[in-house]
């Protein structure tokens, strides 16, 4: 028993050695700003632009107001809209390449990632481009008669989602891919074998044993829609404002630091707040099922 708990002693300091460098740099750089945003957004704003001493809940009491709602419930259904899209996109093409040869298929996965080789904002460029008024591509719409003279493709809601999916598809593919190749294809075809057709098997087998790529899919995905910025300032125009837009010009145009961190503060309530009922939810079944195999034996 002695050399048991001198080999778990050694083993957990050699972990917390390990760790310690990740937990440092995450403490540093995600949770003291986040307090920081968080005392912050209970100040108030001084006349130059800076900080005031005086604590106050005027600066959250303010963010009910009806165009800061309507701005939080345009970013939470358009961030779900983009991640449902990658959802519906990635997972018919993470499968279709998992199935391929090993020498092809990584082929397959460069052309994904190529695209990321370009810098960010020069791809929302060269969306612009594709669907300014004057474009080719609108050109051609309206010109066939899919769309109508009047219609934009550009500074709308629409070219926000459109963009955004084109940016986080990769990064939902990857993760599905990643958890795909690692599936066992075999009890598809079994379930074919016992009358299951291909789509049951497809949905009831195969996205299951996948679960943990599409979380992740959906993590990565879903987190930096909700704080995009440069894709909607850049083709959303007034229509695709963002919460994200919001930050920024409290922040550079309005000088008001408070409020800035009030509405960042509440962007980072939004996305943590699901992961720990998550975390929370599954730590909880776990408790259950050992009680429960303890009350067994």
């Amino acid at each position: 028993m002695g050399n048991t708990e001198k080999y778990r002693g050694k083993t957990g300091i050699s972990e917390a050695l390990l760790t310690a460098p990740s937990f440092f740099w995450l403490a540093s750089f995600f949770v003291v700003p986040s307090v920081l945003i968080f005392a912050i957004s209970f100040k108030i704003s001084n006349s130059s632009g800076g900080i005031g001493d005086i604590w106050t809940l005027e600066t959250w009491s303010g963010l009910l107001r009806t165009d800061y709602l309507a701005i939080l419930w345009r970013t939470v259904w358009v961030s779900a809209a983009i991640t449902a899209i990658c959802l519906l996109l990635g997972i018919p093409v993470g499968y279709w390449i998992a199935r391929q040869r090993p020498g092809v298929r990584y082929w397959y996965l460069l052309l994904v990632i190529v695209p990321l080789w370009t810098n960010f904002l020069i791809r929302i460029f060269a969306w612009k481009i594709v669907l300014h008024p004057d474009g080719f591509l609108r050109s051609a719409l309206v010109y066939s008669g899919i769309i109508s003279p009047d219609t934009f493709l550009l500074n709308n809601i629409g070219s926000v989602i459109a963009v955004s999916v084109y940016t986080y598809l990769p990064f939902a593919i990857l993760p599905i891919y990643a958890a795909a190749e690692k599936f066992n294809f075999g009890l598809i075809e079994a379930a074919a074998d016992l009358g299951a057709s291909r789509f049951k098997a497809f949905a009831s087998i195969f996205l299951p044993g996948i679960k943990r790529g599409i979380l992740t899919a959906v993590l990565i995905v879903m987190i930096p829609s909700l704080g995009s910025y440069a894709v909607p300032d850049l083709v959303g125009g007034i229509d695709g404002e963002m919460l994200g837009n919001k930050i920024a010009q409290r922040v550079t145009a309005n000088r008001n630091l408070p409020e800035a961190s009030a509405l960042a503060a509440m962007l980072t309530l939004i996305i943590t707040l699901p992961i720990i009922f998550l975390i929370a939810g599954k730590g909880g079944k776990i408790l259950l099922n050992a009680r429960r195999a303890g009350g067994d034996k």
